[in-house]
């Protein structure tokens, strides 16, 4: 196990009707004037909006607000929350949604203080300041109400780009599984998915001896293989959907990761295909995630046999190791296909002529993506090739 440092500051408030806590939260946090930021209509026809805007007012908070965030957040709309927040003197942003809204809000919080281009943070700088971030969860999948990530799309060029630090992390997080009820099977099936895949890149490590996140990633996947089926066949078992939405936190935390290289590759592999198609982020990694698995697999046979039979079940053959990873990835692609993912470029709505141009958006250039088995250009461009014909 490698040193690390970690560090997870964030208060989580979990459970039914938690969303009234807002104003207390937002006080206890600081703040005095708030942004409240969300995305399409669902937050506000549901009247959670109304209720953190009544729990604002019960505990003498003014705010302002900002609705319209799209999946694959767009950096046009950071920028009018970043001007509306400065102009209103906000001092904390409150992100009502899920993973793309509270992406976007980290976003806003960064930019407020800064005199330059927000987008700088996502394009290599090291922020230094940022506004405080709380967060009232309504989907359960990128687990950004409890990491320092966030990830923003910049129309221009269509880039998917990320920031990354701890002053990222959301102060609060309120977390009501019953706001989740109401998703369609889709959305929860992309969020479980994503859950799983942020496990995943954590899982394939080159680090040895981390048996204690190994077990903590398994024990992971595994609720998500048994509540995925479950909360899908029904939406209202609030029981699945409380394990699940942890289980979206804890899986990018990073408490599964420390200790321990990562890889990130399927994630970035994906990023060019919801930039570039708009496609949902968890449909996406269905298809890239076992495509780069089949890829590379023969670096580190053995942690894939590992991940077959303490995760899949499958039957160790010691005799033929490589035939225990193969079938652990293709009942990895069953699962999906089960919950309803797509694990095709044509299921996804994605075009095999594309790919040089998903391989050119990636910026490799000459060189290597790093990870658990370094990638160039011919690697990834195989890799899309892999998705873009898989079956079952």
């Amino acid at each position: 196990m490698e040193n690390f440092n970690f560090y997870s500051p964030t208060e989580f408030v979990f459970g039914k009707g938690c969303a009234v806590e807002a104003g207390r939260l937002v006080k206890k946090y600081g703040g005095t004037k708030v942004l409240i930021h969300y995305g399409g209509g669902s937050a506000v026809k549901s009247g959670l909006i109304d209720k953190v805007k009544k729990s604002l007012a019960d505990a003498g908070v003014p705010y302002c607000e900002l609705g319209g965030v799209q999946p694959n957040p767009r950096d046009t709309l950071i920028y009018k929350g970043i001007e509306l927040g400065r102009s209103e003197g906000v001092d904390i942003v409150l992100a009502v949604g899920g993973g793309s809204v509270i992406d976007s809000a980290k976003g806003i919080a960064l930019g407020i203080p800064y005199d330059g281009d927000f987008w700088d943070f996502y394009s290599g700088k090291t922020p230094e300041k940022a506004l405080p971030v709380g967060t009232v969860l309504t989907i359960a999948a990128a687990g950004s109400e409890g990491s320092g990530n966030s990830i923003v799309t910049k129309e221009d060029g269509l880039l998917k780009r990320g920031a990354r630090n701890d002053i990222l992390r959301p102060k609060f997080s309120i977390m009501d599984p019953a706001l989740t009820q109401t998703l369609p099977a889709y959305q929860t099936a992309a969020g479980c998915t994503d859950i799983m895949a942020h496990i995943f890149e954590r899982y394939f490590t080159n680090t040895p001896e981390v048996e204690i996140t190994d077990r903590l990633c398994e024990a992971v996947l595994l609720t998500m293989i048994k509540e995925a089926p479950r909360v899908i066949a029904d939406p209202d078992n609030y029981e699945a959907r409380a394990n699940i939405m942890w289980a979206g936190m804890i899986a990018h935390n990073n408490i599964c990761g420390v200790g321990r290289q990562q890889d990130w590759n399927s994630h970035n592999l994906e990023h060019e295909l919801s930039a570039l198609y708009d496609v949902t982020h968890g449909a996406g990694l269905a298809v890239m995630m076992p495509a780069w698995m089949e890829y590379v697999y023969k670096h580190n046979v053995l942690r894939f046999c590992q991940m077959a039979t303490r995760v899949f079940g499958c039957q160790m053959d010691y005799e033929n190791p490589e035939a225990t990873a193969v079938e652990g990835i293709r009942r990895f692609r069953s699962f999906l296909h089960s919950i309803g993912m797509p694990i095709n470029f044509a299921e996804l709505g994605a075009k095999e002529e594309d790919i040089p141009v998903l391989v050119e958006k990636l910026g490799i250039g000459s060189g290597k993506r790093a990870g658990f088995m370094e990638l160039d250009r011919n690697d990834v461009t195989e890799i899309y090739r892999i998705a873009a014909h898989a079956s079952l």
